[in-house]
């Protein structure tokens, strides 16, 4: 069983912003993240689940992702995004990371538990710790979608 601890966060929304992720399997303890200079907390969210996802090396593996967005896991659980699929993602936001995340959930057998945010669960206050941390380095990386759409929005 591989457990993988996600958040995300962004200062402004749209804003910089990061992810952080931990990754357990047996002994083995993994940390990642990463920042980017515009963004927001959605998809940082996201973009936690889907790297951790990405990280592993072998399929058919079984995976508890625990996460404190209800935007990730309702829309995972309750099937909404496979509507959003289903009408071209018409009005919603994120597709790019939506569809990568189909993609790699194909993957795995993944099982989704939500932790409540800031309530000091080690392992989510850590993922914070590093999304934060990630978010205000000096070198960020550019969410390339992200910009175009809020560019094309005049955001």
């Amino acid at each position: 069983m591989i457990e993988i601890y996600t958040d995300g966060s962004s200062s402004g929304n749209p804003g910089p912003g990061g992810y952080g992720v931990i990754m357990r399997f047996g002994q083995h303890y993994k940390e990642l993240s990463a920042g980017f200079r515009k963004t927001t907390n959605n998809r940082m969210e996201l973009l936690a689940v889907i790297t951790g996802l990405e990280a592993i090396k072998s399929p058919n593996q079984s995976v508890t992702i625990y996460s404190d967005s209800k935007y990730v896991i309702d829309a995972i659980e309750k099937r909404w995004v496979h509507g959003w699929v289903a009408k071209g993602f018409a009005g919603k936001k994120n597709k790019d990371l939506w569809l990568r995340y189909l993609t790699i959930s194909k993957l795995h057998n993944i099982k989704f538990v939500w932790v409540r945010g800031h309530n000091g669960h080690p392992e989510n206050e850590r993922c914070d710790q590093l999304a934060v941390a990630a978010g205000k380095q000096k070198d960020l990386l550019i969410d390339t979608v992200f910009e175009m759409e809020a560019a094309k929005a005049g955001v």
